[in-house]
């Protein structure tokens, strides 16, 4: 069975390569060690009366509360559940959120610039599976005398369908220039861009509790490189001999993707050398907690203009030797 609604659409037959598939299941085929729960959600850590050890993790599972110990506890919730989860665990030794003697949990959070466009063009586009190939030549440097600064990553998105074009707002701008031609057409005539640019860390971007409700406040950083990296994007179809018109998708969240698409969070427990700027030592170790370790993007410093997985993954194997040395 190979279908060409795939990309952004589940898989009857586990036929991709998510994280479900690829790790989630061999892990609890394989280690009969290892338990998965589900339904499950941590409340708090709590620590010993010195605050140095974390002692218990508080779980609320099927309306009844649970304790867990370990020697050593790793958070991996995802940047901006792992920081409100170290807000939660605040206690007398950590008044301000579980290592948050720095005051930057929460802090510095990021979520790249992005923009999806469908490119619709005089020219046929045939391909079933187009989400191979990306243009990183504007990633360090413009090009431009006028704005000598980075602009980003442009990449392929899967191939548009008839059916999400229908159900798009870009619809009316395509018709207005089109409009006899059908969905499927305008499909046959598409091929779609993702464009991603650095989003800067700011400690005023941050994710905090206030009346004991979750609270986002982001301010955009970097909007000129991703109105700039569209401009390159025309400029160089133009230049190979397939010139477009670029519609916004709503795809993904997208148009430029609000605050509501959290895509590619990062950096709400920065690490560094100096505990007085970040929350995690280079391990990733919290720096006032010596058995906490967190190991999801909230590390990150910064993000750069490319997806953060493989960096996510290649950093927790890191800080997984680093604890197997501890063991």
């Amino acid at each position: 069975m190979r279908c060409s609604y795939f990309d952004g659409f589940p898989c009857l037959l586990n036929g991709k390569a998510d994280a479900q598939v690829m790790c989630v299941d061999p892990m609890l085929r394989d280690y009969p060690n290892v338990t998965l729960l589900t339904g499950a959600y941590v409340e708090r850590l709590e620590t010993d009366a010195s605050g140095r050890r974390v002692e218990s993790v508080v779980v609320e599972s099927n309306g009844r509360e649970e304790r867990y110990s370990a020697n050593i506890v790793v958070a991996a919730c995802g940047s901006l559940s792992s920081a409100l989860l170290l807000l939660r665990s605040a206690n007398d030794r950590h008044p301000n959120g579980l290592a948050n003697g720095s005051d930057q949990v929460g802090r510095n959070y990021m979520r790249h610039e992005m923009s999806i466009v469908m490119a619709v063009m005089r020219h046929v586009n045939e391909t079933v599976f187009q989400k191979t190939l990306a243009l990183s030549d504007f990633y360090f440097d413009s090009g431009d005398p006028d704005y000598p600064h980075p602009l980003g990553l442009i990449q392929m998105c899967a191939t548009s369908h008839a059916d999400q074009i229908k159900g798009e707002a870009p619809l009316a701008s395509v018709m207005q220039h089109l409009p006899d031609m059908p969905f499927e057409e305008i499909a046959r005539h598409s091929m779609d861009f993702w464009l991603q640019t650095e989003d800067l860390p700011l400690p005023e971007n941050r994710v905090y509790y206030q009346d004991g409700k979750v609270h986002l406040d982001l301010t955009e950083t970097n909007e000129k490189s991703l109105d700039r990296l569209k401009a390159k994007l025309e400029q160089v179809l133009s230049e190979i001999g397939w010139p477009a018109m670029l519609i916004e998708r709503s795809l993904y969240l997208g148009k430029d993707i609000p605050l509501s698409g959290t895509a590619h969070q990062a950096g709400t427990c920065r690490f560094g050398t100096d505990p007085a700027t970040s929350v995690l030592n280079l391990d990733c170790r919290a720096h006032e907690v010596d058995n906490l370790y967190v190991t999801d993007a909230s590390f990150f410093p910064s993000i750069g203009a490319v997806n953060p997985t493989l960096t996510i993954i290649a950093n927790a194997l890191r800080v997984a030797s680093i604890i197997e040395e501890r063991l």
